[in-house]
């Protein structure tokens, strides 16, 4: 096996895109989401078991996922933890469909926020 056959294989578990700047700044994103969404959940006293959540979090991505280019292309996310404040606001909303209400001390307070979400996911 010659030196260039040796380094075309590839480990199992190696991982291709993780030297991606751009998949690096997404997987830094979502660590903060998933942090922001644990405490959220932590101070909710909502166990991560609750059968709920599966719902939920497919409905808090739906919104996140709609609101996010447009806060992007606003100016409003410059930076990966950004993003986590307007997650959080969209994991509130799809609890309460489930009829859990988050008291409004648990969201993030900025107004920024609160008022785009209003204006685009009504």
């Amino acid at each position: 096996m010659s030196k260039h056959d040796r380094n075309e294989k590839k480990t199992p578990f190696e991982d291709e895109w993780g030297h991606d700047p751009s998949v690096q700044r997404l997987r830094r994103v979502f660590s903060f989401i998933g942090d922001a969404q644990q405490e959220l959940l932590r101070r909710l006293n909502i166990s991560l078991f609750d059968q709920r959540l599966r719902r939920v979090r497919r409905q808090a991505l739906e919104l996140f996922e709609r609101a996010w280019p447009l806060a992007v292309r606003q100016g409003m996310i410059m930076s990966e933890k950004d993003a986590a404040p307007i997650y959080i606001h969209c994991l509130a909303r799809a609890l309460s469909l489930v009829g859990v209400e988050v008291p409004g001390a648990l969201l993030p307070s900025d107004e920024k926020i609160i008022r785009f979400l209003q204006e685009k996911l009504p």
